[in-house]
């Protein structure tokens, strides 16, 4: 066990980073790593059935990606300016990332300058404050003009974002994606097609769903090399009761609970009841899982693999086993797997 920042570091080529999803999205490759003999195995996504039991229960996360990247003008100049909008603020103002606006009190211009907006505020953490010039301007501006908000290791200029617009908008998306809040998605559940749904269910598996809303604060650099220094933002997380109740009925007939995603792990691990279930309930998850974390409810996780150093990294290594699961990435990048967001899969038993 570790909580040196330096020991989550692993060197990628970038050729292995996936600028786009498989051409089906359970084509996807699909690592098995147990846990227990320390052995990979290799399939296809498509084959998840085969790797699960009956009984098992799938915990999946419903958050929507908001299509919250917009390309606007400084108005009079018209330069160049790109705003990820995070959260509202309420009375049209919404806490954002903007990049070519300069200094506050700017105003912008969204949707061909039919919406309009003033660069109101920048903090000490980078983040801006915009404000639009009517209450329900960033709601308008999303829905007429809004991109989905793709990672900054997906290059997409200006021009190649609105010509990829619609099938970056379906697959940076899961199928069974409901509110739209996010600004990522939880992509370990981008593999998952309708077919694949009634596959699992004719094999005895069960799906249950939680709400984790995606925020920046997911992403954000580790900056401490003590990992125990580090917190992550609360982000909102609801558990229903329906699966409250999945989750206890999977309890009794032996069946594990399998996290696809990490936004699923930290759900159901920040609403533990301590007996091996949740409590049904709404409010902040914020836990940061390290090497260390005693899982109380996940007993199996589906995950994409992810960047060195980074908080998923450390939460999967939390489950894996440190080195263990460095050595299942050294076996992945030997074997061409697909890296981060529309990449390649694990499934870690």
């Amino acid at each position: 066990m570790s909580d040196r920042l330096e020991s989550y570091d692993f060197e990628l080529p970038p050729e292995l980073i996936a600028q786009e999803p498989a051409r089906v999205r359970d084509a996807s490759r699909l690592m098995v790593l147990d846990r227990a003999t320390e052995g990979c195995q290799h399939a296809r996504f498509s084959g998840l059935p085969g790797c699960l039991r009956a009984g098992d229960l799938l915990v999946l996360n419903d958050t929507a990606v908001r299509q919250a990247r917009l390309f606007g003008r400084k108005a009079g100049t018209h330069g160049r300016v790109e705003a990820l909008l995070l959260a509202p603020e309420g009375g049209g103002r919404w806490r954002s990332l903007v990049r070519g606006a300069g200094r506050p009190g700017t105003s912008v211009e969204f949707a061909g300058g039919t919406i309009r907006a003033t660069v109101a505020g920048v903090d000490e953490s980078g983040e801006a404050i915009i404000e639009f010039d009517d209450p329900d301007g960033g709601e308008r501006a999303t829905a007429a003009a809004g991109y989905p908000p793709l990672p900054p290791y997906i290059r997409r200029r200006e021009d190649e974002a609105k010509r990829r617009r619609r099938s970056d908008r379906s697959r940076y998306q899961t199928v069974f994606a409901r509110r739209p809040a996010s600004v990522a998605a939880p992509t370990a559940g981008l593999h998952f097609t309708g077919r694949l749904f009634e596959r699992l269910a004719r094999a005895g598996v069960q799906m249950a769903f939680v709400t984790l809303d995606v925020g920046p604060g997911t992403f954000r650099p580790i900056r401490s090399d003590n990992l125990a220094e580090h917190r992550l933002e609360p982000e909102h997380a609801e558990i229903s009761p329906e699966t409250n109740a999945a989750i206890a009925a999977a309890r009794a007939r032996g069946g594990r609970v399998v996290a696809v995603g990490t936004t699923v792990t930290r759900t159901l691990e920040t609403f533990a009841d301590g007996r091996g279930g949740v409590t049904a309930q709404r409010g902040p998850a914020g836990l940061f899982i390290r090497p260390g974390h005693r899982f109380q409810v996940v007993d199996a996780l589906i995950t994409n693999f992810h960047l060195p150093k980074s908080s998923l990294l450390v939460l999967a290594s939390a489950f894996a086993g440190r080195e263990r699961l460095l050595a299942a990435y050294a076996e992945a990048i030997g074997m061409q797997y697909r890296f981060y967001s529309f990449g390649d899969a694990m499934l870690i038993v």
